[in-house]
């Protein structure tokens, strides 16, 4: 009798078959959430046409700051920054697991050798049969073979896994990119803090070189009888808050070193930086381009959506788990109860082919659970998503507010310094001619000191509003 075979087109028609069921998937495509973001910022200036490509955020930090050694010093924090490294470490092992997704749709090699002993009992079934077959109570396996198994990609499972699998791996450079982002901010507001704590170092040695040329004016008009003795005793009070005020910022001064250089990645020391007593915030103005640009421009909001599309993968290989699995196996390879014929053919060959169709029925409801969690950890990754957007919106328009405040206070603060500097020139003048009160120069000294202090902190504020709204909009990782 003729066995009958499978014919050529069979085969074929099987194959297609296979390939036509690989190509369903059980979820949807990914679609970016809707976050209905704004036309404009809060508080953006007016006169600036807005575009998506108009944002500083474009702009990389090298072109954005202008003091060269604030550039120098970011460049460094970006080179040697430890949580920077870590973070690029991330993108490594998340690129390892990429390369073990995309190879999910080839099957699986092994190589196997194996020998065993097989002694049953003498009341069992097969002992006189083995006693009369090889004179012996135990018999010899020897076995060298290769097996392979593939599974069938009907539902998308494997595709879910892949696509998973490179949402997490552009979420870890997404996350990168934040870390460099916050790191430039850092730095940058760092050495802004530093230059502000030169400044008022400054001016409070000025001060105290100015409280003691009056003291030393006061100390003889009391040897004239011009003055009391309560008179020199104010002056040196104010002058010793004066000279209390100096170890204060020469702390705050060596303490802002050491946190810079600990971004940068080394031990504690001195930063180089301009040594100008007055120091100008950057161009001010500048284009901040339209909300939806921070969907590209920002790394944390480019991660959380990598989330979004890591947990709608992750859905859909947990529903696809509740439909048949499809898995071809096949071994062959050498097979002999003698040693010596082990490697001896045709006659110690054997092989096997099978295909095998999976239906999960009942797995103690694992499966449904495991697909409504999913479907919850998408609608959370959602939810992050759009707090993450709407975090992001807010705090551009913070950044705007500020410095629209910030530049109002500083040109408040810098009129009130001229005043206040001609207030004190005048009470010396009008001191020495008898016309006004030890107490009015002191006052006006202390004004003077507080307003110059004020000044500066306010400048500092500007330009850290500056680098915090370049943050904000997504600036510098390019």
């Amino acid at each position: 009798m003729k066995k009958r075979g499978f014919s050529s087109a069979g085969v074929t028609a099987a194959l297609l078959f296979c390939f036509f069921l690989s190509a369903c998937s059980v979820t949807k495509e990914y679609t970016a959430p809707d976050t209905n973001l704004p036309a404009s910022y809060r508080n953006a200036p007016d006169g600036i046409a807005a575009t998506s490509d108009s944002s500083i955020a474009l702009i990389p930090y090298e072109h954005f700051f202008s003091d060269r050694m604030l550039t120098e010093l970011i460049g460094a924090a970006v080179v040697n920054n430890y949580d920077l490294q870590v973070a690029i470490k991330n993108i490594d092992y998340a690129e390892q697991s990429l390369d073990q997704a995309k190879l999910g749709f080839l099957p699986s090699l092994n190589l196997g050798l194996s020998t065993g002993v097989n002694r049953p009992s003498d009341n069992s079934l097969s002992a006189p049969g083995l006693q009369q077959s090889l004179g012996k109570s135990y018999s010899k396996d020897y076995t060298a073979e290769l097996s392979t198994s593939w599974e069938i990609d009907i539902w998308g499972k494997i595709r879910s896994r892949k696509k998973g699998a490179l949402a997490e791996y552009l979420k870890t450079r997404e996350a990168a990119k934040a870390v460099r982002t916050r790191l430039v901010a850092d730095v940058a507001t760092g050495y802004y803090n530093l230059r502000m704590f030169d400044a008022q170092l400054d001016i409070a040695r000025r001060n105290a070189a100015l409280a003691d040329t009056t003291l030393r004016m006061m100390r003889l008009q009391f040897n004239a009888g011009q003055v009391t003795s309560l008179a020199i005793e104010y002056q040196e009070a104010q002058k010793q808050a004066v000279l209390l005020s100096i170890p204060k910022l020469e702390k705050n001064v060596a303490v802002q070193e050491n946190a810079l250089s600990i971004l940068c990645g080394r031990f504690p020391g001195t930063v180089q930086r301009e040594r100008s007593q007055v120091y100008f915030p950057v161009t001010d103005n500048l284009p901040t381009g339209i909300p939806a640009a921070l969907l590209q421009n920002r790394p944390d909001v480019r991660e959380a959506e990598m989330a979004v599309m890591s947990a709608h993968a992750n859905m859909g290989v947990a529903r696809a788990s509740m439909y048949p699995s499809l898995d071809i196996t096949a071994q062959g390879g050498l097979n002999s109860f003698q040693s010596s014929n082990w490697f001896t053919t045709p006659g110690s060959l054997f092989g096997l082919v099978q295909g095998a169709i999976l239906q999960p029925i009942f797995q103690r409801g694992e499966l449904r659970a495991n697909y409504n969690k999913s479907k919850i950890k998408r609608e959370q990754a959602e939810l992050a998503f759009k707090k993450v957007v709407l975090n992001a919106v807010g705090e551009v328009s913070d950044a705007l507010v500020s410095l629209e405040k910030l530049r109002q206070q500083d040109r408040i603060a810098d009129e009130r310094l001229g005043t206040l500097q001609r207030s004190v020139r005048n009470a010396g003048l009008l001191f020495t001619s008898g016309m006004a009160t030890y107490l009015e120069v002191i006052t006006a000294q202390n004004n003077l000191l507080q307003a110059e202090l004020e000044l500066a902190d306010i400048r500092r504020q500007h330009v850290s509003a500056m680098a915090e709204l370049y943050r904000s909009l997504g600036g510098g990782w390019r």
